[in-house]
């Protein structure tokens, strides 16, 4: 299998592309939008000073995407932290998520902006398929007609409902967020994504920390000299896979990004293929959470 890399090295090689040129690793979305790579999950941060501070923190090491949602809590405590970083608006990609216990998704993008405190979502996404796939996705067009969204997406939608949404969509969906890692390698859902120009960001690709210590990995990690999360994280980009690792703490923050001055062996990426624990299932999830 050929493992198809979609991000760039910035000239002077810096880790994170801080300096120089274009920077940051990009993704060229279906709707010609730029998307990092990389950026900074946010889910389980409590809002207030712990967020904040792991926003800031991932900013000033060369993060230039932040992954938020209504239903994490913290949008506002993202948007402290983006305003105190001194990091232009125009740099940063803001995702967040509309929870679909709600009913009005331009509604919630209006209160989302204000929490965040700025003019227009990067990426706003419907954060599950609650009550059916199609419901919502006028409601994000509107959101998108009137300028609150650059783009629009889905997160945790499978094959059959993506492709339920795309018979009724206007405008169709540019990234579906779905779990992703060498243990839940969904390759019928990446497969199927990539033949409909949709983007896959995968979560939980360190399985929150339950991968770390497998032995495969950790094997490839002290060959290549990397962490056992470089390694992982390294595996979905290679994968065509953007990745939005979630951490607290600076240290770890900084070693997550350090990931676009190596590249994995295909021997390396064969024995993460063979990790796989779904059958390469066209499923977003085992099972539902909603």
């Amino acid at each position: 299998m050929i493992h198809r890399q979609v991000i760039h090295m910035s000239a002077d090689g810096n880790a994170l592309g801080v300096t120089g040129g274009d920077g940051d690793r990009i993704r060229v979305l279906a709707d010609g939008s730029r998307m990092p790579a990389l950026g900074l999950g946010v889910w389980q941060t409590p809002d207030g000073l712990e967020c904040e501070q792991a926003v800031r923190w991932a900013l000033e090491l060369g993060y230039r995407h932040i992954d938020t949602a209504q239903a994490y809590g913290n949008e506002a405590s993202v948007g402290r932290a983006l305003r105190d970083s001194g990091v232009p608006r125009e740099e940063v990609f803001i995702t967040t998520k509309f929870h679909p216990r709600s009913k009005d998704p331009v509604l919630e993008a209006e209160r989302s902006l204000e929490r965040l405190g700025v003019d227009r979502i990067d990426l706003y996404i419907i954060h599950w398929p609650e009550g059916g796939p199609t419901w919502a996705w006028p409601g994000m067009e509107e959101a998108q007609r009137r300028g609150y969204a650059r783009s629009i997406g889905v997160s945790n939608f499978s094959v059959g409902e993506l492709d339920q949404l795309l018979g009724v969509a206007s405008s169709r969906p540019t990234v579906n967020q779905a779990q992703f890692s060498a243990f839940e390698y969904r390759r019928g859902l990446l497969e199927a994504c990539e033949e409909r120009r949709i983007a896959i960001v995968g979560y939980s690709s360190l399985g929150t920390g339950r991968h770390l210590g497998d032995r495969t990995v950790a094997e490839i990690a002290q060959r290549n000299g990397r962490s056992a999360a470089q390694v992982l994280l390294r595996w979905c980009l290679q994968h065509g896979v953007l990745v939005i690792p979630k951490s607290t703490h600076r240290e770890r923050i900084e070693a997550n990004g350090q990931l676009f001055d190596f590249a994995l062996s295909d021997e390396d990426m064969a024995a993460l293929d063979a990790l796989d624990r779904t059958g390469g299932t066209d499923a977003a999830r085992e099972g539902g959470w909603w």
